[in-house]
C-alpha cells in the first residue's frame, strides 16, 4: 500500500530485537509498519518509554513475539503480504501472545465497520495517520505503565512465592530437625534405661547427698524413689553399712578436690537387705571453669561380687581340698601300718582280758583315724565313690533307722517327699551319711527342740540357674530347721574343714565339709542359705538317676584270711612300716614275701630270679620309679605276672596309664581285704578258709 510522503518528518535511529537469551522485565513496544519512514518516526516518540522492536511484516513482527514479551503491538493494517488484520487474527489465535494489547495503525479507512473489523480482530485502540505524537504517545505511556505494574506485581508475587516456599522449607527443616531430636531424645532415653545402671547429677555445694536428675529405675535397684532420696538426704548415709561409712565419706569428700571418685559399698535396701554397688561420679564445671555439680552412675554389682565370692570360695575350697587330700594319703600310710599292727596283735598273741579290751579300744581308735581320713577324703572330693540309683523312700527309711536313738524326744523330722519324685544317682552311703549329718546339725541349732524339714523335690535347672554344676534334671533335698541361724561372716566358713561353731569337743568341723565334697564329686550342688533367729536351710542337689543305673548290690560280708596256695610275693613300698606290717599280713596267711624298698631294686630281684614270683604288690606313690611305672617294667621283663597296686590316694580312677588287669587296693587295709584283693588279682573266684 502507497503511503503518504512526509507524514513522519522525524528521524530515529533503528533498534534491534533482543536475542532470545534477552529476557528482562523492560516493556518493549513492537512497531510493525512496511513503511521505514514510519517505522523511524514512531521509535523516535516512544524511545524513552522502553525499548521499540522494529518490525517490516507481519511475518517477522511474529517471529519477535515467539522470542520475548512485548507492552502493546502498533500494527499497522495496511501491509503487503500479510496485512494487519490477519498478522492480529494470528496474535490472538496463540496463548503466549493473545493478551497482548493490539494498536491499529491505519492512515485511511476511518469509517466505522473498519475499526469494528479491527476490535473484532483483537484491536484494542486505533490510531490514525498522520499520527500525533502526544496522542500517540499517552496511549502507548498507558499499556508500558500497565505492562510495568503487572511486571511489578509478577515479581512481588514470585518474590512472596519464593519466600513461601522458602519458608515452607525452613519449616519442613525444622520439623525434620525436630522429629530427628526426639527420635533422637527417644533412642537416648531408651538406651539409658535399658544401662544395668543409674545415671544421676548432684550439687557440688550439696551439703548431703541430693540428686537433682536421676535416670532409669533406681526404685527398681533400691526400693526408693527420687522423691524420697530428695525429701530426706538423710537417707543416703544412715543407709551405709558400718563398716563402710568412714571410708565411703571420707571418699566423697576428697571428690570435691579432686574432681573424681569411683566408690564401692554396701547399703541397705528398703527391703532390709544389702547391695553391693558402684558409684563413680565426675565433676562439671560451667565455662569460666566453676565446679557446678556432679555426674555419676550408681551400678547394682551385688550379682558380680556374689559370683566373685563363689569363685575365692571355690579356688580356696579346691586349695584346702588339695592339702587334705595330701594329708589323708599320708595318714592313709600310718594307718596302715598301726591297724596292720593291730591285726597281727590280735591274732599271734594270747593276751589276758584287760589287754585284749586295750588292744580293742586301741584298734576302734584307728579305725576312728580311718573314717577321719574318710571325710577328709570326701570334703577333698577323692573318696572313692560307688554311684547307683537311689530311691527317696528308701533313703527316708535308711536314716529315719540310723537316727532312731540319736534326736533326742525335742527334735522331730518331718519328711516332704514329692510324689513322683526321681531317683538320683549318687554313692548310697555317702548319701545317707550326708543327709544324717544335715538333720544333725539342723538338731544341735535348736537346742530348745524344734521340727527339722526334710523335703526332696524335682527341678529342671537351666544354664547358669545354679553355679558350680550343668543344667539337667536334679533332685533337690532340702534340710531346714527353725534354729539360732548362722552369721553372715560364720556362713562364709562353714564348709571349711574343722570350722564349727559348736562348743570345744562337741563337732570335729568335717560334717558340713564331708556334705559339700560329696555333693561336688558326685556332679551336683551344696547351698547353705540362713538367717539369724530365722534358722538354716541346706540344699543338696544330686543329679537325677539315668534310666538303665543298676540299683545298689549287697556288699558281701568280709571273710577272715583265705588261704590260697603259698604264694611267692614281691612287695614293693617305700614306706618301712607299711611294708614291713604287709609282709608280716601276708606271711600269716601262709604267703612267702621278699620286700624291696623301691622298684628298681624289686626289678634286680625280678631278673635274679627269673621271674620266680606269683604276684607283685607294689604302693603307687613311691619316689624315682611309680608303682606303674615299676609295674610296666616288671611286665617287659615278666608279661604273665600277677599284679596288685595298692595306694593311700583314694583318687583310684586318676591313677592312669596302669597296666591291664592289676588291681587296685586302698590303704588302710585289713588282711580280709588284702588276701581277696590278692584272689582277684590271681583269677581265682573262691577259696577255701584257712584251717
Amino acid at each position: 500500500m502507497n503511503k503518504a510522503a512526509g507524514e513522519f518528518p522525524l528521524v530515529a535511529p533503528t533498534v534491534e530485537a533482543p536475542s532470545p537469551e534477552a529476557t528482562t522485565d523492560q516493556a518493549r513496544v513492537l512497531l510493525v509498519d512496511d513503511d521505514e519512514r514510519n517505522l523511524l518516526a514512531v521509535a523516535t516518540v516512544l524511545e524513552d518509554l522502553g525499548e521499540v522492536v522494529l518490525a517490516r511484516s507481519g511475518e517477522e513482527a511474529l517471529r519477535h513475539l515467539l522470542k520475548g514479551e512485548f507492552a502493546v503491538i502498533l500494527l499497522d493494517v495496511y501491509m503487503p503480504g500479510m496485512d494487519g488484520y490477519e498478522t492480529a487474527q494470528i496474535i490472538r489465535s496463540r496463548d503466549q501472545t493473545k493478551g497482548i494489547p493490539i494498536v491499529f495503525l491505519s492512515a485511511v479507512n476511518k469509517e466505522t465497520e473498519h475499526q469494528l473489523r479491527g476490535y473484532s480482530m483483537g484491536a484494542v485502540d486505533y490510531v490514525f495517520k498522520p499520527v500525533d505524537p502526544v496522542i500517540l504517545r499517552s496511549k502507548v505511556a498507558v499499556f508500558v505503565e500497565l505492562f510495568e505494574k503487572t511486571k511489578e506485581v509478577e515479581r512481588k508475587a514470585r518474590h512472596e512465592q519464593a519466600l513461601l516456599d522458602a519458608n515452607l522449607r525452613a519449616n519442613a527443616e525444622r520439623l525434620r530437625v525436630e522429629q530427628e531430636l526426639r527420635r533422637s531424645e527417644q533412642r537416648q532415653a531408651a538406651i539409658i534405661q535399658s544401662l544395668p545402671m543409674v545415671l544421676y547429677l548432684e550439687p557440688y555445694d550439696a551439703a548431703q547427698r541430693a540428686p537433682t536428675y536421676v535416670s532409669g529405675d533406681l526404685e527398681g535397684i533400691c526400693g526408693f524413689s527420687l522423691e524420697q532420696v530428695q525429701s530426706e538426704p538423710e537417707i543416703w548415709a544412715d543407709r551405709l553399712h558400718p563398716d563402710d561409712r568412714i571410708r565411703v565419706l571420707a571418699a566423697l569428700e576428697a571428690r570435691r578436690k579432686t574432681g573424681r571418685s569411683s566408690i564401692e559399698y554396701r547399703w541397705q535396701c528398703a527391703d532390709g537387705g544389702y547391695k553391693h554397688f558402684l558409684d563413680q561420679a565426675v565433676l562439671l564445671r560451667d565455662a569460666d571453669g566453676k565446679p557446678v555439680e556432679f555426674a555419676g552412675t550408681l551400678t547394682d554389682i551385688s550379682e558380680q561380687r556374689s559370683l566373685e565370692s563363689q569363685l575365692i570360695q571355690a579356688q580356696k575350697m579346691d586349695a584346702i581340698g588339695k592339702l587334705t587330700g595330701g594329708m589323708a594319703h599320708d595318714f592313709n600310710n600310718l594307718l596302715a601300718a598301726v591297724i596292720g599292727g593291730l591285726s597281727l596283735i590280735e591274732r599271734r598273741a594270747t593276751l589276758p582280758d584287760s589287754q585284749q579290751q586295750v588292744l580293742a579300744m586301741t584298734k576302734r581308735a584307728a579305725e576312728q583315724g580311718s573314717e577321719l581320713v574318710r571325710q577328709l577324703l570326701a570334703f577333698a572330693r577323692r573318696q572313692r565313690l560307688q554311684p547307683d540309683s537311689v530311691e527317696l523312700n528308701a533313703l527316708r527309711e535308711a536314716v529315719s533307722n540310723l537316727l532312731a536313738h540319736t534326736l533326742g524326744g525335742l527334735v522331730q523330722v518331718a519328711w516332704k517327699i514329692d510324689k513322683g519324685v526321681w531317683t538320683v544317682f549318687a554313692d548310697r552311703a555317702q548319701l545317707e551319711l550326708a543327709v544324717v549329718n544335715l538333720i544333725i546339725n539342723a538338731r544341735d541349732a535348736m537346742p530348745s527342740g524344734g521340727t527339722v524339714t526334710v523335703a526332696a523335690e524335682n527341678r529342671d535347672v537351666q544354664d547358669d540357674e545354679l553355679p558350680g554344676i550343668s543344667s539337667g534334671e536334679y533332685v533337690l533335698i532340702s534340710v531346714a530347721d527353725t534354729g539360732t541361724g548362722i552369721s553372715p561372716d560364720h556362713l562364709e566358713k562353714v564348709l571349711e574343714p574343722f570350722f564349727t561353731t559348736k562348743e570345744l569337743g562337741k563337732g570335729s568341723g568335717l560334717g558340713l565339709s564331708m556334705v559339700y565334697g560329696f555333693a561336688k564329686q558326685s556332679n551336683g550342688a551344696f547351698r547353705l542359705e540362713s538367717e539369724i533367729g530365722a534358722g538354716t536351710r541346706a540344699e543338696l542337689w544330686l543329679p537325677r538317676a539315668p534310666e538303665d543305673a543298676a540299683g545298689a548290690v549287697e556288699a558281701p560280708a568280709e571273710a577272715p584270711c583265705q588261704s590260697l596256695r603259698p604264694l611267692n610275693v614281691l612287695l614293693v613300698d617305700d614306706h618301712a612300716e607299711v611294708r614291713s606290717t604287709t609282709a608280716a599280713l601276708l606271711e600269716d596267711c601262709g604267703h612267702d614275701v621278699r620286700q624291696a624298698e623301691n622298684g628298681a631294686v624289686a626289678l634286680d630281684l625280678l631278673k635274679k630270679r627269673d621271674c620266680d614270683f606269683d604276684i607283685l604288690i607294689t604302693d603307687y606313690a613311691m619316689p624315682h620309679l611309680s608303682g606303674t611305672d615299676f609295674l610296666r617294667e616288671a611286665r617287659l621283663v615278666c608279661p604273665e605276672i600277677p599284679a596288685l597296686l595298692i595306694t593311700g590316694y583314694a583318687e583310684v580312677e586318676s591313677i592312669g596309664d596302669r597296666p591291664e588287669n592289676v588291681e587296685v587296693l586302698l590303704k588302710p587295709f585289713t588282711p580280709a581285704k588284702l588276701e581277696a584283693a590278692i584272689a582277684r588279682s590271681c583269677g581265682v573266684e573262691t577259696v577255701a578258709p584257712a584251717t
